[in-house]
């Protein structure tokens, strides 16, 4: 009997043991089975298309997840006005342009400029060449369409500084979201962007020798484009910086794959886009023209704002002091550098 006890003793001993090891190893583990992610929504400006490329890669790719991250990425629309959604909690963060963030500002809605992704303007003024322009000096007399909500203000300013006034050397008209104003011959030159509406043109059916472009950022009126945007309030918060911060980093990873790899983005845009109204040519075509205004994308600089850049878009916004865009210039309140230098860890 007592050998019988003995040899049970010794099972039950290494049973025990055995249970110790297993319960030690859960232990060992549950800490990072239980760790909740943490959750991020971001409102686009638009619908899914290459503007937005780095995010929805970032998605794609697994780098939210892997920062921890359960990130909700909400297309935006002509009915969708981002200041709005953020403002009513909607999002935790916002793409808009720097014009309409500073309007917000002084609106009462205080949004602050974490990053910014575009380091140059997509901007432009589209002409055609059988209409007489060639240069700046053959604006005199032509009609132009221009879109507004702050967007026309860098067009004004350059008209100021080649010495045409509205209404009087030039004719601005009003520009909506569709390419009428020039395949119906009812303006010289409408405004588009580098990546989606010049190249609408040209697959409506006129020919890149028929145009000729001018770059805002060329002609020294670009302001600035796509930036994040949070609420000032949020940023007192430790915690929603350092989330944010995860955020950002894994963006910009997702960003510097997109400039890389065009072909693989479309492939990601065109799943993203559920309104199949888009293909991978364009989305390829949209991204490599995308690229060419983060010129910074893969190195340290990324995503970080440039004071000079910033005060040259507020002084573009204040010029005209007639119907000013904003009444005066904010300063570094507009922006801060805390979630960069989080990212940059």
């Amino acid at each position: 009997m007592d050998g019988l006890l003995s040899i049970s003793g010794k099972k039950m001993i290494r049973n025990s043991n055995f249970i110790n090891l297993v319960f030690a190893g859960v232990l060992l583990i549950a800490p990072w089975a239980v760790t909740a992610t943490e959750k991020v929504t971001i409102q686009l400006k638009w619908s899914p298309q290459a503007q937005f490329a780095g995010y929805y890669v970032a998605q794609a790719k697994g780098y939210y997840k892997d920062a921890g991250l359960d990130v909700t990425i909400k297309p935006g629309g002509a009915d969708i006005k981002t200041v709005q959604v953020i403002a009513s909690n909607g999002a935790d963060v916002i793409v808009n342009w720097l014009p309409g963030a500073l309007a917000a500002r002084e609106e009462g809605i205080p949004l602050v400029n974490i990053a910014q992704i575009f380091n140059k303007s997509g901007l432009m003024l589209t002409c055609k060449r059988s209409n007489g322009v060639n240069s700046p000096k053959d604006f005199k007399g032509k009609t132009m369409g221009v879109w507004l909500g702050g967007n026309e203000h860098p067009f004004l300013n350059w008209m100021a500084k080649l010495g045409y006034k509205p209404d009087t050397d030039i004719k601005i008209l009003k520009q909506g979201h569709d390419l009428d104003l020039l395949t119906k011959n009812q303006a010289d030159c409408i405004s588009t962007m580098i990546y989606k509406e010049y190249w609408e043109l040209i697959d409506a059916g006129l020919k890149e020798s028929d145009l000729i472009n001018f770059s805002y950022d060329k002609e020294g009126v670009g302001s600035l484009e796509d930036g994040l945007y949070v609420l000032e309030s949020k940023l007192k918060d430790p915690a929603f910086v350092s989330k944010m911060g995860k955020f950002l980093k894994a963006s910009m990873k997702g960003w510097s794959d997109a400039v890389k790899d065009p072909d693989g983005t479309a492939k990601i845009m065109v799943a993203a886009d559920r309104s199949g109204h888009t293909s991978e040519k364009i989305q390829k075509r949209a991204m490599e023209n995308v690229a060419t205004l983060i010129t910074n994308a893969g190195t340290p600089k990324m995503g970080y704002l440039e004071p000079k850049d910033f005060e040259r878009t507020v002084k573009i916004l204040i010029s005209n002091q007639a119907t000013p865009f904003i009444k005066k210039d904010p300063g570094t309140s507009a922006y801060t550098y805390v979630v960069w230098e989080a990212a940059s860890k």
